[in-house]
């Protein structure tokens, strides 16, 4: 356990950026008549300093969305009346030992809910600790819920009844990518470049597994991976990347980890297309400019200019919220997840992690359009995937740019649920 003063910086460090929000969303209630009760901490692990401070700040600013709508309607109805959500920030510097450090200072706060995503050796940790500690402390026990580490073991052999994957998982979304891959009739040699993770190997592997099926006449012509969140200077694989002949390249890298490697890749005058799972976002655009109009393509589970009314009311509406350029940084999943959550908790009539968690099971919830639905199986959240590719704002399916980069994308392929569901290996394990 981290000593009185280490927990007490911990809080302290996660609840100072949120004293402005806490304090509106707390007037708001009394002055409207809304609930007062005291408020469901969602505690939310993530980055909030060093290299990937730019993706937790951008997840906080989604759950936070997410969590003033709930709010505005009344907050989650339980059986001693109805009460807010409250996000509370631990910063755990993107390292396995703080993550875990700010799971015992968020359970001591009382949190029984855990939001994590952006790192798969993260939450493969904090999957393992929760476990242990469910199974000791059984009056304090906490739902981790998952939304951005996609390792598919969280959901196959290390499938565990207190977590909730609300992202499709790394096999599917490379299974979404193939099918725009294997119709790129140019592409003769790939290159597959990640970070040295558990995720980073697992994009790699399941790359080329679905290469040989799909497409056996593409050879890869370079493998290799990188320290995840280390280099400052990715001119040395782009340069490697060029030498290849490579005609494309497969990536799974997130966070300046990508805004630099397709920034380098620009320098070096690499020609060819980037298939990534985090291109549309993060500096990534910009960072490429023209030489990735047409190339750079992005699998997601929703992308701003989905052509239906309700997605751009949806989008519109964050924007409004979140008016700045490099505030530009929405995902519908997070979205779902908090309406899961808050539905679970309703038909729970309660906030006991255990009761949530059988509701949370067969959770079923549709906002602006996307339906998600959780498989009670193995807790993973089973919804429709899209592949887009970068074009220029104002092109035709290009209302909107990203980060205004000037640079959106165009959706060129949805993949329904049923098509992207994956079967899973889980043996669930449930309490008695």
């Amino acid at each position: 356990m981290p000593t009185t003063s280490r927990r007490n910086v911990l809080r302290k460090s996660a609840l100072l950026p949120l004293a402005l929000l806490g304090a509106t969303s707390l007037t708001s209630f009394a002055q409207s008549g809304k609930p007062s009760g005291d408020p469901v901490k969602l505690a939310l692990i993530e980055s909030m300093s060093g290299p990937f401070a730019n993706t937790g700040e951008a997840v906080y600013r989604n759950i936070a969305w997410a969590v003033e709508r709930v709010n505005a309607r009344g907050g989650v109805p339980t059986a001693t009346g109805p009460r807010p959500l409250a996000v509370e920030r631990f910063d755990n510097k993107g390292q396995v030992e703080e993550s875990l450090s700010a799971l015992r200072a968020a359970i001591d706060s009382g949190a029984r809910f855990i939001l994590q995503g952006n790192s798969s050796s993260v939450a493969a940790a904090l999957i393992d600790a929760v476990n242990k500690h469910n199974q000791r402390d059984a009056e304090r026990q906490v739902l981790f819920l998952n939304y951005s580490a996609v390792d598919p073991a969280f959901t196959n052999e290390s499938c565990s009844y207190w977590h909730f994957r609300f992202d499709a998982h790394s096999d599917m979304r490379i299974a979404a990518l193939m099918q725009v891959l294997k119709e790129d009739a140019a592409l003769k040699g790939i290159y597959l470049i990640g970070q040295d993770y558990s995720f980073g190997h697992a994009v790699v592997r399941e790359a080329k597994r679905q290469l040989a099926q799909q497409r056996p006449d593409v050879a890869v012509v370079g493998e290799e991976f990188h320290p995840i969140g280390r280099v400052k200077d990715f001119l040395p694989y782009a340069t490697k990347i060029k030498a290849s002949g490579a005609q494309a390249v497969l990536t799974g890298n997130w966070g300046n980890d990508l805004t630099l490697l397709v920034k380098a890749a620009r320098d070096v005058g690499f020609e060819g297309r980037f298939y990534t799972f985090y291109g549309n976002a993060l500096g990534a655009p910009a960072a490429i400019g023209d030489a990735g109009i047409g190339k750079v393509v992005a699998v997601a589970d929703w992308l701003p200019n989905m052509p239906t009314a309700e997605s751009a009311a949806f989008y519109k509406s964050f924007r409004e919220r979140f008016p700045k350029p490099q505030d530009d940084y929405v995902h519908m999943r997070m979205q779902l997840m908090i309406e899961a959550l808050a539905q679970a908790v309703e038909r729970a009539r309660s906030i006991e992690p255990r009761a949530v968690a059988a509701q949370l099971e067969r959770a079923d919830v549709t906002f602006a359009g996307q339906r998600g639905q959780m498989r009670a199986m193995d807790h993973q959240f089973q919804q429709s995937l899209v592949v887009g590719v970068m074009e220029r704002k104002g092109t035709q399916g290009v209302p909107f740019d990203v980060e205004g980069s000037g640079y959106g994308f165009r959706v060129v392929r949805q993949i329904s649920a049923e098509q992207a569901a994956l079967p899973s290996t889980c043996k669930m394990v449930r309490p008695g």
